[in-house]
């Protein structure tokens, strides 16, 4: 069945010329129908081609496709394979949190590609003038539709499907590795059983062999690594010697790198005859390679790859793996779901990985099933080979996972609170009945339907009548007279932030404190819920140690002080070796934790509070010394900039505009930046305290009400002006400062000898220290 006959419109659309056995079968559901669709069929059988159809028809009737792609890394993936819907003039736009949205794009896109957690982020914003375009969607295709088993994505990518079904209820067509209970997912998404497809292992272009083989356990898990290593490449070696080819998978971008050097030794010390050693054209070939490392490796039939090398290695690597010229390649998971890079034999050395967050965890069942069906290569492999390196201990466990395969279950219990609380936040449920008619579109419903007794579902309704009890308790959740239900500031700011309700909690007492500190808003941080799973390995307990000198972090346990140094140290610029491993993904977590923080200070605090934590982050962002961070929010000032002025004395954006051209010139700037720099600085606050006829001295027992001036000669903005009476607050209020303000200020003449007064100036978003004067009044008898 030829392409150019089924869709003679979108014939170039494809990357092949005929439907194979599989696609064919699912044509008539996904071009003939309108219902929704639900297919499993094993790794590398085409499924694609599936996602493909679907989009043809709804582009060829004038509608909208999304497609919800597993991880991040591959929606670029998709964006650059689908140029070919842009060479037949449909556009094609990636919708990422690493990407600056354009509205007008997303709105007229033909083909929209996005993860769960950016759907999830526009669902929630659906209303909004920069999210409209999320309600147009006619079809929405879920690849990989068995992570809703995943750990802590699944639940993120089932209520999200749910919502956007009762937003503007697209056709579904969900796509996924071999799941046994794929009835239970089609039932969730009322796919009719002739659109349910379940293409077993006959479907598979190369049969599989795939076995679980023990290593022997030592005490040094660094010494592991290469017992998993050696044991990986005895598997590897025989297909290798008859000119196949080997992926091997291990646990982080840094491992893929240290195995492929090592393995080039020992490949040379067995003597293993690779084809590209003596390939001079290829090694010539190997030298636009941007990875000096990656380059040295190539040249002995060995690679590397992973999410972190530049587009052009990636691009190379897998080109050259597809034409033989590498033979042994070392990658990350993101391989097995993206790229369709299949080997004669598949070797998964590390079944344990260091997550930064959670610390050392089992691989995902579903990410196991993923790597192995990459083994066999269509038109070269009669069998691949796939095999499960691990633990004695663990044989057991990954034999059944082969033997039985993975049941997908719902994920949304272990959150329920949480996304009950989104859902009300948006205001789609608002009483009682739309709470049970929101469970009723889970997949957790339907899962808990089939297996009552796993699931407890004589209690289900029970216990999400808690949840919402334990909300309203907790003032998440406000419940009215007629039992109508509605989120309150804390549950709008715990939904719009995606916090774990016990930060929400945490960050709402913070913002009802007094005198809110550095230290406080960094123990905020450090100690939320987020961060609960972080574990301090003891060779970093020195560096945390280190890091934390002088400071009081009381009954803080081992991951928070860790989560603290890292933040401490990255507020500095200077993260210790051994804490940088996990260092990026912990200050990630972090910035966006502190910008939640500003969220729930500025709706519940003061603009001072709010202040504090504005300038934390931006040390954390930047790595920036305290007198250097009001530098940084002029537009083109990073951290290196930053700190070169405040070393000349120039600490603020007003010592940069009083320095003028010249002045930062001087100070280190080439000409065109200073000038840049001049006219950032020219658009932000100026402030200047005017005390006019303030008295210097006071008759005991007297008063006298005076006017203070507080004068903006930089740009505007919103800000905070407080009064302090010997450290005791007169008054606070919040004004819009463009031009001048006054401020009424009273002197009375008490029992005090002496009154300070301070006027201070705040910007809540900002990251501007507060500009500070005092006066001293005498009180005479």
């Amino acid at each position: 069945m030829e392409v150019a006959e089924v869709v003679p419109d979108f014939a170039d659309a494809f990357a092949f010329e005929e439907f194979n056995r599989m696609q064919r079968e699912a044509l008539p559901a996904l071009l003939d129908s309108s219902e929704n669709v639900v297919a499993s069929a094993p790794t590398a059988s085409g499924k694609t081609a599936l996602a493909e159809l679907a989009i043809c028809r709804a582009l060829d009737t004038g509608g909208t496709a999304l497609f919800i792609a597993p991880l991040r890394a591959l929606t670029n993936e998709k964006e650059a394979d689908w140029d070919r819907f842009e060479e037949l003039g449909y556009s094609v736009y990636v919708v990422t949190g690493e990407r600056d949205l354009n509205p007008r794009r997303a709105r007229h896109a033909d083909i929209l590609v996005m993860t769960p957690e950016k759907l999830d982020s526009a669902t929630r914003k659906h209303d909004t003038a920069r999210y409209d375009f999320i309600t147009d969607v006619d079809v929405c295709v879920i690849d990989e539709v068995h992570l809703l088993d995943s750990d802590r994505r699944g639940a993120v990518l089932e209520v999200t499907v749910s919502r956007l079904r009762r937003l503007c209820a697209p056709r579904v067509v969900a796509l996924s590795a071999t799941m046994p209970n794929i009835d239970d997912v089609a039932a969730w998404l009322d796919a009719p059983p002739e659109n349910t497809f379940e293409f077993g292992d006959e479907y598979r272009p190369v049969d599989l062999h795939a076995d679980v083989k023990t290593y022997s356990h030592g005490e040094n898990s660094f010494a592991d690594k290469y017992r998993r290593l050696y044991r990986a490449l005895d598997l590897a070696e025989p297909h290798l010697n008859d000119d196949g080819q080997a992926l091997v998978f291990v646990s982080s971008r840094q491992d893929t790198v240290q195995a492929a050097k090592k393995a080039r030794d020992e490949i040379s010390e067995r003597d293993v005859s690779m084809g590209a050693r003596g390939d001079y054209d290829f090694h010539t070939e190997t030298q636009e390679l941007d990875n000096d490392t990656l380059r040295n490796s190539c040249i002995d039939g060995v690679a590397f790859h992973h999410a972190g090398l530049s587009k052009n290695d990636k691009d190379r690597v897998e080109e050259w793996f597809k034409q033989g010229k590498l033979q042994l390649l070392f990658s990350t998971s993101t391989l097995a779901w993206g790229v369709n890079l299949p080997a004669r034999c598949v070797v998964i050395r590390d079944t344990k990985l260091h997550d930064p967050l959670e610390g050392e965890v089992d691989m995902s069942p579903l990410d196991v099933l993923q790597m192995l069906g990459r083994a066999g290569r269509p038109g070269y492999d009669d069998v691949g080979h796939g095999y499960v390196v691990c633990d004695a201990s663990d044989a057991g466990k990954y034999r059944r996972l082969l033997k039985e395969g993975k049941e997908i279950e719902s994920r949304l219990a272990e959150n329920l609170d949480a996304h009950l609380n989104a859902e009300i936040a948006m205001g789609t449920v608002r009483d009682l009945d739309d709470v049970m008619d929101w469970l009723e579109t889970t997949f957790y419903y339907q899962r808990a339907q089939s297996e009552p007794e796993q699931y407890d579902f004589a209690n289900l309704r029970e216990r999400v009548r808690e949840v919402l009890k334990s909300l309203v308790d907790h003032g998440f959740v406000d419940l009215g007279d007629e039992l109508d239900i509605s989120a309150t500031g804390l549950g709008v700011l715990a939904s719009k932030y995606y916090l774990r309700l016990e930060t929400a909690e945490r960050f709402k007492t913070l913002a009802d404190s007094e005198g809110i500190t550095e230290k406080g808003v960094l123990g905020a941080v450090a100690t939320a819920a987020e961060f609960d799973s972080v574990s301090a390995r003891q060779s970093e307990k020195e560096a945390v140690d280190a890091m934390l000198v002088g400071q009081d972090t009381g009954e803080m346990d081992a991951g928070g002080r860790k989560v603290l140094a890292i933040l401490v140290g990255s507020m500095n610029g200077t993260t210790p070796g051994d804490l940088r491993s996990d260092a990026w993904v912990i200050k990630q977590n972090g910035l966006r934790l502190l910008a939640a923080l500003q969220a729930f200070l500025d709706r519940f605090a003061t603009p001072h509070a709010t202040n504090v934590a504005r300038r934390v982050e931006a040390r954390v962002e930047n790595g920036v010394a305290p007198d250097a961070v009001g530098l940084t929010a002029i537009d083109g000032v990073g951290p290196g900039r930053a700190s070169k002025l405040a070393k000349e004395g120039l600490e603020t954006p007003a010592d940069a505009v009083d320095a003028g051209v010249d002045g930062l010139v001087t100070a280190g700037l080439s000409e065109g930046v200073a000038e840049q720099v001049y006219e950032g600085a020219k658009k932000l606050p100026d402030i200047s305290v005017e005390w006019g006829d303030f008295p210097s001295t006071i008759g005991r027992g007297e008063n006298d009400m005076c006017e203070v001036t507080v004068r903006n000669d930089g740009g505007s903005g919103s800000a905070g002006v407080r009064v302090t009476v010997n450290g005791v607050e007169m008054s606070a209020t919040e004004t819009y400062l463009d031009g001048e303000t006054s401020v009424p200020v009273g002197v009375f003449g008490a029992t005090d000898d002496e009154l300070t007064y301070e006027v201070s100036v705040a910007f809540s978003n900002l990251p501007l220290v507060p500009v500070t004067e005092t006066r001293t009044v005498r009180v005479q008898d």
